[in-house]
């Protein structure tokens, strides 16, 4: 596990805190008293290529994800409540904070990308299926203070580098993510699927 207090994890963690809705979330998210939740995908990599392209942080980030387990009940109503105090708790965000419940997403994956997702066994699980191992990052606050979730590690977000990650994400999902992000991020490079 990456620690904020390390070189690369201050670089990273600057860059996603110089984003008002992404301090806002780090802040205020606690108080759902959630049991895990993080912010993640491109409210964290996204903000880090900002940094580097020497663009306005929450640029090009068009939602802010927060993931979140709970797997008491698996009902969409749930969801929605959590769904619904998160919203109210960023009433001014430029743009969405979309929260979702990574114990439901076995339910309407398939539906949505025409493949099988087994059920996630956390929000860190989920985190780990990014169509590209340089997606797969997340940062979450709690009585311990700012930590950091990459299984990857930090090096391709900061070489603005895209690998795919084949676990789940079919190849058009990898590939339509790598269009759109190098189309809002010129600096950015990619592997091919």
């Amino acid at each position: 596990m990456l620690s904020p207090s390390d070189q690369t994890g201050q670089t990273v963690l600057a860059a996603v805190l110089a984003d008002p809705v992404c301090a806002e979330i780090l802040d205020r998210f606690p108080s759902l008293g959630l049991p895990e939740w993080w912010l993640t995908a491109g409210a964290v990599f996204q903000n880090v290529w900002n940094r580097i392209e020497g663009r306005p942080p929450g640029y090009g980030i068009q939602d802010y994800d927060v993931f979140y387990y709970d797997r008491t009940d698996l009902s969409w109503e749930a969801e929605d409540d959590v769904i619904r105090a998160a919203t109210d708790l960023f009433p001014e965000a430029p743009r969405p904070v979309q929260v979702r419940n990574q114990a439901r997403v076995h339910l309407w994956y398939e539906a949505k990308f025409g493949v099988t997702c087994p059920p996630f066994v956390s929000a860190t699980d989920a985190i780990d299926a990014f169509a590209s191992t340089t997606c797969c990052v997340g940062i979450t606050q709690d009585h311990g203070g700012l930590r950091f979730h990459a299984p990857f590690g930090l090096g391709d977000v900061l070489a603005m580098h895209l690998r795919p990650h084949r676990r789940l994400a079919p190849r058009k999902v990898y590939e339509e993510k790598v269009s759109q992000y190098t189309a809002r991020w010129p600096s950015l490079t990619s592997d091919p699927w």
